[in-house]
């Protein structure tokens, strides 16, 4: 039964009205009492203990103090005007500092007497000062002494706090809410669950999470409320997955034919690492089994997936089915389109490559062939789920850079044949466990974790724009040897807000230091129409210019194996992901490579972090770490689109163990009831009908 409590649009809650709502939906997304309840504090001012001066230092958000008001003194005229009170306790004195109300306040304030403050320590000239302290009068008699309690502190806007919903507003409006409904509020998680993890009930968590009488008891209702929003997360993506296997049959590829043999025999060019040969193992078992598979497969730049998606392809081929793969980008589909041409050869498979710019008189032969069946692999952008796109007995479909396509571009792709085909997605971003627990816990996951046999490590250093010269004189070393180079910027024009050194300046610098005739350089950006791009990004692939100025549009799917230095302008601009990302385009052939990381001396602490996580290590899944400490989730992988993780108060960062527990507590549950049809997982299974209304395209990923 629905808490109908909860869902009561907060326009009706006392104290809000039309106006208030209306601002509360627009900047916080708070449309019923229940989403009011869920916005939870962000901190809180703990009111709990008391410092002595002594302990004070300016790096505290806040301190309690008991003492006495020694004196008080108006200081100055007009706008330099304050009042300054001498406040002791017996370890020392501060001074108290009022810039208003000062009239009102040397009537009121009783110097001799003893009383408790609280506010922010600040330090001027050597000397702590609190400005504006909260003062209540201390009464020995009185059993409570001061205002004991944990303070929630909220977020809020300029917007809000015109209507008075600044922390305190907020704070008014979640006690009216909660003693409106607090005894209707129904407990989500069976009481086997909350007995076994030993959590606190709902309700309760819901008013220590707000007004916390102490210590333990918040931190209690930070655990519960944490436990429930990742329980309730993977209870969905352990059901999709359920699902998956039960609900969706998959075509059986039950053979190993000739084309795959001939591939593994006479066309693959190297040996495949284990890590290759373990996934093409599993991607093996999963097509067999009769149900559709769903499967990621994750692995650095350069580790090889483009061969594992192929020879996954060419299973599916030996079994009379065609196969497609979608890539995000026109450049990165050509390069997949040559990269596995090159790799079949003329007589195994027919290819055909689909984009935007695939000539109207191809794109109909391509899809003539499709229908007939006679095309086997069609590689593309988007243009892959155009509803003319129609294939004769589609089997399997390759998604590459998954997170840069929608879930419902995904699905369209999953509806081009009445059996769905298998589904193999693939991504170059290493994804932290914890994230792609989460984010694709109803996906298998396959980890390809190493690079092939003779390619050097990256060597990656970090200069400061002052020691340019330095790293042009190097850059004609490398040109010598015949080498290329990739110069990345952040930014195309001039930005007024931020002072970088854009593409178009730093273009003409190095034109000046790499002069024309003997040096040549490509330019490529994202604003340059795609047929300049193509010709620019081919003058490089082709060796006829050695440097390639760009922008973050090399990221993804430029495959040099000449370029033996990538050199990224103002690098503390850049996230962790997309710095190793750039790095990933060089090291692709045998030679020695470098990464260089050129900044400005002004770094915030993150920015150093980024670059000496970047300098120490190529580990793409230590960075990812890093990167999700750093960012939280919201930021990786374009998670934000999943819809997944929209927490409230869990942090995948941080709330590991709480997660690990949460997923485990749901696989068991699943073991023990599949179909949560007995009486105690009631609650359970109403969440999921609530929620799954039909199909859902979350087990698309």
């Amino acid at each position: 039964m629905a808490n109908l409590s909860v869902i009561t649009p907060i326009e009706y809650l006392k104290g809000v009205g039309p106006q208030k709502a209306d601002v509360l939906k627009k900047e916080l997304q708070i449309f019923t009492i229940g989403d009011l309840l869920s916005h939870y504090p962000f901190r809180y001012i703990d009111r709990t203990q008391f410092h002595k001066i002594r302990q004070l230092h300016p790096d505290m958000i806040g301190a309690q103090i008991l003492g006495r008001l020694i004196s008080i003194q108006e200081i100055g005229e007009k706008r330099a005007r304050r009042l300054v009170g001498q406040f002791r306790d017996d370890t020392g004195g501060i001074e108290l500092v009022w810039f208003q109300s000062i009239t009102w306040l040397k009537k009121s304030l009783k110097v001799g007497s003893a009383y408790i403050i609280y506010g922010k320590p600040s330090e001027f000239n050597g000397q702590i000062s609190i400005t504006h302290p909260e003062m209540e009068l201390f009464h020995p008699q009185e059993k409570k002494i001061g205002n004991l309690t944990m303070q929630p502190v909220y977020s809020s806007t300029e917007k809000l706090k015109k209507f008075n919903l600044d922390t305190r507003g907020i704070q008014r409006l979640q006690q009216v809410a909660l003693e409106t409904i607090f005894n209707t509020l129904q407990e989500p998680l069976p009481p086997y669950l909350l007995e076994k993890h030993q959590l606190m009930d709902y309700a309760k968590a819901m008013l220590s999470i707000h007004f916390p009488q102490n210590t333990p008891d918040l931190n209690a209702a930070v655990r519960r409320l944490k436990f429930e929003e990742l329980f309730f997360i993977q209870l969905r993506l352990l059901r999709n997955k359920q699902l998956n296997t039960q609900k969706y049959k998959g075509h059986r590829f039950d053979k190993v034919g000739d084309k795959f043999n001939t591939f593994f025999n006479e066309r693959l060019p190297f040996p495949l690492t284990n890590a290759q040969k373990r996934v093409v193992k599993e991607i093996r078992q999963d097509t067999n089994t009769g149900a559709q598979m769903n499967r990621l497969v994750q692995g650095d730049v350069g580790s090889g997936k483009t061969v594992v998606a192929l020879m996954s392809m060419l299973i599916a081929i030996d079994n009379g089915y065609q196969a497609c793969m979608m890539a995000p980008t026109e450049i990165l589909a050509q390069q997949h389109f040559a990269g596995i041409r090159a790799l079949l050869g003329d007589e195994l498979c027919t290819v055909k490559l689909l984009t935007g710019s695939t000539p109207i008189r191809e794109r109909r032969l391509i899809h003539q062939q499709l229908e007939e069946g006679t095309l086997d692999i069609l590689i593309g952008t988007h243009a892959l789920i155009e509803d003319k796109v129609k294939f004769k007995n589609i089997g399997f479909v390759v998604i590459d850079e998954q997170h840069r396509f929608g879930v419902e571009q995904r699905a369209k792709l999953w509806r081009k044949n009445i059996v769905p085909p298998h589904m193999l997605v693939m991504t170059a971003t290493p994804i932290p466990r914890t994230l792609a627990m989460t984010m694709y816990g109803d996906l298998d996951i396959s980890v390809i974790d190493e690079l092939p046999a003779g390619r050097k490590p990256i060597k990656t250093v970090h200069f400061y724009e002052n020691q340019r010269l330095r790293v042009f004189g190097f850059m004609r070393e490398e040109i010598a040897k015949g080498r290329q180079i990739y110069v990345v910027y952040p930014l195309i024009k001039e930005s007024e807000k931020m002072d970088l050194l854009y593409l178009e300046a730093g273009l003409e610098n190095l034109q000046r230091e790499f002069p024309l005739p003997q040096y040549k350089i490509s330019i490529v950006h994202g604003k340059m129409p795609v047929k300049d791009k193509d010709f620019e990004m081919q003058r490089f692939v082709k060796g006829e210019t050695q440097i390639m100025v760009a922008t973050t549009v090399i990221e993804v799917g430029v495959n040099v194996p000449n370029a033996s230095v990538m050199i990224i302008e103002n690098a503390e601009r850049f996230g962790l992901s997309q710095l190793h990302q750039l790095r990933g385009r060089v090291g692709r052939g045998a030679e020695q490579s470098f990464c260089i990381l050129l900044t400005t001396h002004k770094l915030s602490k993150e920015g150093k972090t980024r670059l000496e996580t970047m300098v120490r290590t190529s580990d793409g899944f230590e960075i990812a770490e890093v990167d999700l400490q750093l960012r939280g989730p919201g930021d990786i992988s374009g998670t934000q689109q999943s819809g997944v993780l929209e927490m409230k108060i869990a942090n995948l960062a941080s709330d590991q163990a709480i997660l690990m527990e949460a997923r485990q507590s749901v696989i068991e549950i699943f073991k023990e009831d599949p179909s949560l049809s007995s009486k105690k997982n009631t609650l359970l299974a109403h969440y999921l009908n609530q929620r799954s209304p039909g199909i859902s395209w979350d087990k698309i990923s």
